[in-house]
């Protein structure tokens, strides 16, 4: 039997999406944040990164943040950033919802944030970060 087109496609896929958020964690490392879970996942919801980022204070506590990555091999089907549809902000609010109960943090400041990733063959790729992407409202 042939090899199935789309298997191989959505395997590479998954590849670049795994070295997005590879790509996401260090960012954010090196930025400061402590990643406290990764590829969260509730009903058929999941955050790719979920991460706390303290204050510049200490008496200022810190927040919970939920990221997002999106990361693509170039432009062709537009920026990354693009991909988080208001459809995808609303399942991503419902999983964060449920990970603040589940760690009993419902009194946590957190914010959703976007990482957007383009990969490039010959140089390095393009790490975009977007603080207070969208809001639970």
């Amino acid at each position: 039997s042939w090899p199935d087109p789309t298997s191989e496609r959505r395997m590479d896929t998954r590849t670049i999406g795994t070295r997005g958020e590879d790509l996401a964690a260090t960012y954010l490392e090196q930025q400061g944040y402590r990643i406290l879970a990764r590829q969260y996942r509730f009903e058929r919801a999941e955050i790719d990164l979920v991460c706390f980022e303290p204050a510049t204070r200490p008496e200022d506590g810190g927040e919970i943040v939920f990221v997002e990555v999106k990361t693509r091999r170039g432009l062709g089907f537009g920026r990354p950033e693009e991909a988080v549809t208001p459809e995808k902000q609303r399942h991503l609010i419902r999983a964060a919802r449920a990970y603040l109960y589940e760690h009993h943090l419902q009194r946590a400041r957190c914010r959703f944030d976007v990482i957007a990733i383009v990969l490039h063959d010959d140089r390095p790729p393009e790490i975009e970060h977007f603080k207070d992407a969208f809001w639970a409202g």
